[in-house]
Formats: C-alpha cells, sequence, structure tokens
C-alpha cells in the first residue's frame, strides 16, 4: 500500500508539474537583422524592437526590451556580434515592454529619454506600477528641445520630439549616416495603418502623431524600425499617414454634425490588424470584473476628446 501511495504521488507531482510548463507563455527569441555593418535590429522577443549601434568602445541600444529574461537574450545576442559593452541606452518612450528590462542591463549604463519619459516613469514607480524598471534605472540625462544632436563613441544620433504623439515622452532616434530611424511605438505594423495607439493616459495626441509622422517622413531615411513589427520605407509611413489624416477627417465631419462619441463610434469602429488575435489579458486583469477595467480608449476616443475639447475651451 505505502509503494502504491508513493507511485500515486509521484504522477501526480509530474502532472502537477507538465501542467503549469504546458500553461507557461512560451519565450519568443529575439531576431537579429544587420541593416549596416556596425547597425542591428532586434526585433521581436520579449517587448518592442531595439536598434543596436556598435561604437568605437562600446555600444549603444535603442529600447531595452520587457524583461529581464527578454534583456538577457538580447545582450547574449549582442555579444554574439561585438565583445565591446552596452554603455548607452536611449528610450522611445516610458511603456513598460520597452523599459522594464533595463533590470538586465549593466549597473552604470546610462539611460537617456525625453523628460516626459522619466516624469512619466516617476509616476508609475510612486504609484506602485507592477513591473516599473527599478529607480536607480531611471534616465539620468533628458532631452528637453525639439531636437537635440550627440555624438556618443563615435556614432552621430539626432534626437526629435515633435510634441506628444503614442504618450508625452516620445523620443525618435534617428541616424543620418546611416539613414535609419527608430519610431518606438509611434510606428508600428501589429494595428491597422488608420488606427494608431493613443495612450490617452499618458497624455498621447492624434494632431501630435501626424506631426511626428510627418517630421519623420521628412529626414533622409531609408529604414525605419518600428516599435513593433517590420521594419518599413518612407512608404510605408505615408501610408499610414494618409489613412489616419482621412479618418480623422472623417471623426471631424461627425463632430461637426453634432454625433455623440457613441455615434461615431458605431460608424467608424476602430479596426485590428488583418488576421491579429487579442492578446491574452495579464492575470491581474482577466480576475478583475470587465466592469471595473473598462473599455480601454481608442483611436476615435482620442480624436473625439482633442476636438470636443477644442470647441469648449
Amino acid at each position: 500500500m505505502k509503494r502504491s501511495h508513493l507511485i500515486s504521488l509521484a504522477v501526480g507531482a509530474v502532472m502537477c508539474a507538465a501542467s503549469a510548463f504546458a500553461q507557461a507563455p512560451p519565450i519568443q527569441p529575439v531576431m537579429m537583422k544587420q541593416l549596416k555593418p556596425d547597425v542591428w535590429a532586434g526585433l521581436g522577443g520579449s517587448g518592442g524592437n531595439s536598434t543596436i549601434y556598435i561604437g568605437k568602445t562600446g555600444v549603444i541600444v535603442v529600447d531595452a526590451k520587457q524583461t529581464e529574461a527578454g534583456a538577457k537574450d538580447l545582450l547574449a545576442e549582442i555579444a554574439k556580434i561585438t565583445p565591446k559593452p552596452v554603455t548607452t541606452v536611449f528610450l522611445t518612450h516610458s511603456d513598460g515592454d520597452h523599459v522594464n528590462g533595463l533590470v538586465a542591463y549593466p549597473a552604470n549604463v546610462k539611460v537617456i529619454a525625453h523628460e516626459n519619459n522619466k516624469k512619466e516613469q516617476q509616476a508609475a514607480i510612486a504609484a506602485g506600477g507592477r513591473g516599473a524598471p527599478p529607480p536607480d534605472r531611471l534616465p539620468q540625462q533628458v532631452v528637453t528641445k525639439q531636437k537635440e544632436t550627440m555624438t556618443i563613441d563615435g556614432v552621430k544620433l539626432e534626437l526629435y520630439h515633435w510634441g506628444p504623439a503614442h504618450t508625452s515622452g516620445d523620443l525618435i532616434i534617428y541616424s543620418p549616416q546611416n539613414k535609419i530611424v527608430s519610431t518606438g511605438d509611434i510606428v508600428v505594423t501589429n494595428r491597422a495603418d488608420d488606427n494608431p495607439n493613443i495612450h490617452m493616459d499618458k497624455n498621447g495626441s492624434v494632431e501630435g502623431w501626424m506631426a511626428n509622422v510627418k517630421g519623420m517622413i521628412g529626414l533622409n531615411a531609408d529604414s525605419y524600425i518600428t516599435g513593433h513589427g517590420d521594419i518599413l520605407a518612407k512608404a510605408d509611413l505615408q501610408r499610414k499617414l494618409t489613412a489616419v489624416t482621412e479618418r480623422r477627417n472623417k471623426i471631424a465631419a461627425m463632430v461637426k454634425e453634432g454625433k455623440s462619441l457613441e455615434e461615431i463610434k458605431a460608424a467608424l469602429p476602430d479596426t485590428p490588424a488583418p488576421g491579429a488575435r487579442a492578446a491574452a489579458p495579464p492575470a491581474a486583469a482577466a480576475a478583475a470584473p470587465a466592469a471595473a477595467r473598462g473599455p480601454v480608449p481608442g483611436f476615435v476616443d482620442a480624436v473625439y476628446a482633442e476636438l470636443t475639447k477644442k470647441k469648449t475651451t
């Protein structure tokens, strides 16, 4: 009886372990793509895309990935390319899937971001935001102007902020020598062209989104490393700008006619990317009642809020 009982316990333990393993989300490795002799893109993996510049003595990374494991995956891939250490990280915005991987970077890494990005991270930490990077990984250097130029370890970069777009602290990183732009989540390919992601809770702006995309189109660039998805060309950005402008104008016409937000949403609903599947919500969010979570504001909400605010101010 004792032997039978032990066997039952062992089988149960194996089945529980197998069940837990089956439920664990698969870890997707980052895909490295070389764009120029010393420039790489780290696509996918944990969180948003990253850009890698190899300088004279060190490495510059744009966007740090979402998790410690995902960032270590990226750092391991960089180590296969060069023995030089990562010395600088630029952040395109404050979303966790581009920031939280900082926990895996060297303790002395220099973090550079827009000043509003730092404020958003500080607010998240103060609110006890889950998964926020530790306070010692906040940006040590902030960008405050519409355009700033830096040369780091022999790599010349131009930094642009044409106002709030995806968030209030968006930063575009441009390499004029390589004709490469890191767009952050201002431009992504996992959403429909006419449905950019505007974080109203971080003071993002549709009009600012349009201004930023116009600015990026105006740069002498061949490759645009998006926040999520494929690398795009200038014509792709123009297509997205045209689609967003047309849809915004339709919403504006309905606002002028006195239509309500609900009427406009019914007539011009946000369209997902073709073939896209909705991501599973985190366990905590899934456990919360739907009424408590509420719908996530979309593009129509953002346009409507901007237009009606203008009418009342």
